[in-house]
């Protein structure tokens, strides 16, 4: 449950990465464990108590972590980063101008209790089990406010969709998403017993009314969806129809009676009751459909922008004291490796290889000349180039129908 009182704090928050050494700047005051400038007074430091007090939260063992060993470095950076981001967040509110009443607070905060909890008394033993007092999960939600609004204001500074973006979009995308295929509206019998269908086929062959239809589905199929509505099944696609089946539906006349069809398990009589040609949408019935996913990617291209720009500005103005550098701290200097890379990663022989490890540098992807459109801003990116080619030495040979650059096998030659 801390997990959703967290939710909206982080989500500002992007992979960490080491700002330049050497900081100059305030110094953090006697008895705090990190400052940030540019901010109200009251938010400015971090107190070794506050410290304290968040890592004896997060620290969820039966016994108090040994300070000094691992999991303890562990809960310091967790807490050292919940303070700190929650800092940035207010001030960040601060210079857009958003303030958060504490009726607003309290409105919130009922609207996740009874979203999470069917009594007070059980929102109560979450404080306990979580040790949370109600003020921390007060800023908490304060917090969760505060960046719903910052990313309300950031979204709407993404410009709307341009025209020639949304007929692109349009023209792009019109024969996959806005084109509605041919289809056919079938009425079907459907039973594990053939006898029962080649039954309901007698009696459909004398009066194949939709009132006869409904009576012989009541009695002979064994489909609960279909039977219900006289053994309609509409808009039926030939794309998800195989074998034989396709063929009795889409080769076949209206108001026909075919079968009995086998189909896995089943027998089937059908009769085809309605054509549906193939329909296309026109730009200004999808309109309102690609302005808004347009608007949505631009406004997460628009957000990343920022959340990039916001973690330089807010670390750049924090500094933190000796042996409590974390990353959003401008003083921290890093060893150069990612933060989400496992250990294994610079291990020479490692006991457990890592799964995946992180790029050490971010990689530049230009865009093909010619490649930039409204559509697509970023391009396309530059095709890798194929390696160069291996000579084999002499008395080796390489396999045949092998890609160009494929060394010859190890041990191989010409005899």
């Amino acid at each position: 449950m801390a997990l959703i009182l967290f939710g909206a704090l982080f989500l500002l928050l992007f992979a960490g990465y080491a700002i330049a050494e050497g900081l100059s700047g305030p110094s953090v005051p006697s008895g705090d464990v990190a400052h940030v400038s540019d901010i109200q007074d009251e938010f400015a430091n971090i107190s070794k108590e506050q410290l304290d007090a968040s890592m004896a939260r997060l620290d969820t063992g039966k016994k108090p972590t040994e300070p000094g060993s691992d999991k303890y470095e562990e809960i310091k950076t967790e807490a050292m980063t919940e303070l700190v981001e929650g800092i940035w967040l207010r001030g960040e509110a601060e210079e857009f101008g958003i303030e958060v009443t504490d009726k607003q607070v309290e409105a919130e905060l009922e609207t996740i209790k009874e979203q999470n909890f069917p009594t007070e008394a059980a929102f109560n033993k979450f404080l306990k089990d979580s040790n949370f007092t109600r003020e921390e999960v007060n800023d908490l939600v304060e917090l969760q406010i505060l960046g719903r609004d910052i990313q309300e204001l950031v979204n709407a500074q993404a410009p709307p969709p341009s025209s020639s973006a949304i007929e692109a979009y349009y023209e792009a995308e019109k024969a996959s998403q806005f084109t509605t295929k041919e289809s056919r509206d079938v009425r079907t019998i459907i039973n594990k017993d053939k006898a029962k269908v080649e039954a309901a086929k007698q009696e459909l062959e004398k009066d194949s009314s939709p009132d006869a239809w409904k009576k012989a589905a009541a009695t002979y199929s064994i489909d609960p969806t279909s039977k219900k509505k006289g053994g309609l099944q509409e808009g039926i696609s030939e794309e998800f129809v195989e074998g034989p089946l396709r063929a009795a539906i889409f080769d076949s006349a209206t108001g026909e009676l075919v079968g009995p069809v086998k189909f896995q398990e089943n027998y089937i009589l059908l009769e085809v009751v309605k054509l549906n040609p193939a329909k296309v949408q026109t730009l200004k019935e999808a309109k309102g459909q690609i302005e808004q996913t347009l608007s949505q990617e631009t406004q997460q291209e628009f957000f990343t922008e920022f959340a990039a720009g916001y973690r330089e500005k807010w670390a750049g103005r924090t500094v933190c004291a000796s042996d409590y550098e974390i990353p959003q701290c401008g003083n921290y200097v890093g060893d150069g490796r990612p933060q989400n890379a496992p250990p294994a990663c610079f291990e020479e022989d490692p006991k457990t290889p890592a799964e995946a490890c992180p790029a050490l540098v971010t990689p530049t992807s230009p865009a093909l000349p010619g490649s930039v459109t409204e559509r697509k801003p970023k391009g396309e990116p530059f095709p890798q180039r194929p390696l160069p080619e291996v000579q084999p030495e002499q008395g080796e040979e390489v396999p045949t129908g092998a890609p160009p650059g494929t060394p010859p096998p190890s041990g191989a030659t010409g005899e």
